[in-house]
């Protein structure tokens, strides 16, 4: 246990000492990129930390957290690796960074590749404040599953169980049934103290007259169902109001839209009026606004 505990121990020292000589190799070229896209000699001080410093804090919570937290964790240092490593690759092909001499703003000769480089480098800084601040909360709040507990001897703890559940039926197994010793009376024959005197005959029986055998006809089933009225249909059910030509239609949507303006005349208006179909409705609008305008161009 001793030597498990020393190895464990020794990797994550060597793990600490690779991951600062990588950091440390990594500052120049970072700190660099920071003052050629504005950042003052603090802030490129600082500027490493908050690159490499997050992608140490993700590969932390990695290790602590699970499912899809650790997913999350997983994501945000291979985004950050993956962003150190382009800035690196810059600072490798740009020479003028070594010393400082590139113009402020400036990271590649072709536009959107410089524009993609200085948006990258300044947005490091924010995303590391938000995922910083998001994989912390997650380290707090989270809870480790409960370890389930073994059982030392499943065997002993089967047979309890068994045990205990038969003894907890204590009507599972019937009496046993005695036998009964009581002795029975000897049989005694039939004719034994009764009269030898003949009986009385009885009259004998006519046979009874064969039945008539029953007609079987057809009868229709009753149903508890309501009759629907079948037919044509009685005067007195019909409608009383008689059916309009299209004349008496029209006649009577004259008199209605008389003193009616042009945009109130519609067929949701004459329908209304008239009580009549939307169709007649519609057909009626059409005539009353082709005469109006007829009218209308007449008198001028």
């Amino acid at each position: 246990m001793n030597l498990h505990r020393k190895g464990r121990a020794a990797l994550v020292l060597a793990l600490v000492a690779v991951v600062g000589m990588a950091f440390r190799v990594s500052w120049n070229a970072l700190r660099d990129i920071a003052g050629a896209v504005g950042a003052d000699d603090t802030a490129a001080m600082l500027y490493p930390f908050v690159v490499d410093g997050l992608m140490a804090l993700a590969l932390i919570a990695t290790l602590v957290l699970a499912d899809r937290d650790r997913t999350f964790a997983l994501r945000v240092l291979g985004a950050y690796t993956v962003a150190s490593l382009v800035l690196n690759y810059v600072h490798g092909l740009v020479p003028e960074l070594h010393g400082r001499t590139v113009d402020w703003g400036r990271l590649a000769d072709w536009d959107p590749a410089n524009w993609a480089l200085v948006l990258l480098a300044t947005s490091l800084p924010v995303g590391s404040i938000y995922f910083g601040s998001d994989l912390v909360a997650k380290v707090l709040h989270h809870r480790p599953a409960p370890i389930p507990t073994t059982v030392t001897n499943a065997e002993e703890s089967t047979e309890t169980d068994t045990k205990r559940s038969t003894a907890d039926l204590p009507v599972s197994t019937p009496a046993p049934i005695t036998p009964s010793t009581a002795v029975l009376p000897r049989p005694v024959a039939v004719g034994f103290l009764k009269s030898t005197l003949p009986a009385k005959p009885l009259p004998s029986i006519a046979p009874a007259a064969p039945a008539a055998p029953i007609e079987r006809r057809a009868v229709a089933a009753e149903s508890t169902r309501p009759r629907r009225a079948t037919g044509r249909v009685p005067a007195v059910a019909k409608s009383t109001r008689p059916k309009r030509t299209p004349d008496q239609l029209l006649a009577e949507a004259r008199e209605a839209t008389a003193d009616w303006p042009d945009a109130k005349v519609t067929g949701e208006g004459i329908r209304r009026a008239l009580r009549t179909s939307p169709a007649n409705a519609r057909s009626l609008r059409d005539t009353l606004l082709a005469e109006r305008a007829a009218t209308a161009a007449e008198v001028a």
